[in-house]
């Protein structure tokens, strides 16, 4: 046999091999087989809970406002041509002319309107409702859960109107 183990004579069993006039026992060796795997094992489990709640909130911001203050001006001059609208510093004149028929025609000026754009700005205040959402995690034990392995379980505790 291989590794120097004396090899059987012919009709004897291994079992009872003579070896210099005794008998020589042949113990079978055992050897153990390791396997090794792997499986899912739930240690917990989590539940989100979202609250909404109405929150209220004042804005303030600066609102800006153009409005047009109007001056008519009585001119009652004679021109050949229609004027051309003309800005004077932060006033912008607008001629109104009219023909007025005498032997001759002649083109008469007879008001100016004169806009001027004033900025204000006016603070404001006004309370307002906005909806805010808030998460709440819970870990929970295998054995409190309700829901098979791998459920998410979800609660959705809102107040007032969805978005």
């Amino acid at each position: 046999m291989p590794n120097g183990d004396p090899v059987p004579a012919p009709g004897k069993t291994p079992d009872s091999l003579l070896t210099n006039g005794g008998t020589e026992e042949v113990i079978p060796l055992v050897e153990e087989v390791l396997r090794f795997g792997k499986r899912s094992v739930e240690t917990g489990r989590v539940r989100v809970s979202l609250t909404t709640e109405t929150v209220e909130e004042t804005l303030r911001e600066t609102l800006r406002n153009r409005r047009a203050e109007v001056v008519r001006v009585p001119v009652g001059r004679e021109v050949s041509e229609v004027p051309a609208t003309r800005q004077e510093g932060d006033v912008m004149i607008v001629p109104v002319v009219e023909e007025e028929l005498v032997v001759v025609r002649r083109l008469i000026v007879r008001e100016e309107i004169r806009l001027r754009l004033v900025d204000s700005e006016e603070s404001v205040e006004r309370p307002v409702e906005r909806r805010v959402q808030r998460a709440t995690v819970e870990r929970l034990l295998p054995e409190q859960a309700n829901a098979p392995a791998g459920a998410v379980e979800w609660t959705d505790n809102t107040k007032g109107s969805q978005p």
